[in-house]
């Protein structure tokens, strides 16, 4: 069963000025240090361009693992350390952080 960390990024303080330099530092600094994760099956990064109700939401990453050993194995690692500073540098406070798995019980992944 994999095994899903999803990070969730509220947009910053300061208007579209502080928009572009986060996307511009998190693409150029962060997004490398993910990339070089073990363990990590898949990468999705996506703009959240509508959301339903009182949400400042602007970013999903949606970082898939094999499984919860694999995703813990990931955590410790000094890739995944390196972007965790970075993260902290360019978006404190913005980010907040799931880990997720299919649930069996109330639909399995790609069931309509």
């Amino acid at each position: 069963m994999t095994t899903t960390l999803m990070a969730l990024y509220r947009r910053p303080a300061g208007g579209d000025e502080a928009v572009a330099t986060f996307r511009r530092r998190y693409a150029a600094e962060h997004l490398p240090l993910i990339r070089q994760v073990p363990g990590l099956q898949s990468l999705h990064v996506a703009e959240v361009v509508q959301a339903f109700g009182d949400s400042d939401l602007m970013l999903v990453a949606r970082l898939v693992f094999a499984d919860k050993a694999s995703l813990d194995a990931a955590l410790a690692s000094e890739p995944m350390r390196a972007a965790g500073r970075t993260l902290r540098e360019i978006a404190p406070g913005l980010v907040t952080m799931v880990v997720v798995e299919p649930d069996t019980e109330l639909g399995a992944a790609g069931d309509a």
